[in-house]
């Protein structure tokens, strides 16, 4: 006698505000680790790439844009200040537009860590 065993296929659980704050705290650590190297900002983004598709619809989304859109247009910016630096022009330029990409990475970073640790949503 064989029994037989019916397999449904697995659901996803809903995203519980502890799981939702996890997440988004293992995809926030390495853009702060950004400061030191560039390689933890880039697997940043994969991530947040890989998992906001599974946070639509719910607050944690605008955290996932809230953080690629910090990586972008850091690096946008990062881009343009070493263009400006390298000239000797551009140089004190160059350097300011530093401090200010530092400052405003700053500002996205904290700004995105309160509002999550308030579990609110980021306004993008």
């Amino acid at each position: 006698m064989t029994a037989t065993i019916e397999r449904t296929p697995p659901t996803m659980p809903p995203i519980t505000v502890a799981d939702a704050i996890g997440r988004r705290i293992a995809g926030s650590a390495p853009v702060t680790a950004g400061f030191v190297g560039s390689v933890p900002s880039i697997i940043a983004v994969i991530i947040n790439y890989l998992k906001r598709g599974g946070a639509r619809g719910s607050w944690a989304a605008s955290h996932y844009r809230w953080q690629i859109r910090t990586f972008w247009f850091a690096l946008l910016w990062l881009l343009i200040a070493m263009l400006l630096i390298v000239t000797v022009v551009g140089a004190p330029f160059g350097l300011g537009l530093l401090i200010a990409v530092t400052l405003w990475l700053i500002y996205r970073i904290a700004r995105g860590w309160m509002r999550l640790l308030d579990k609110q949503p980021m306004y993008v």
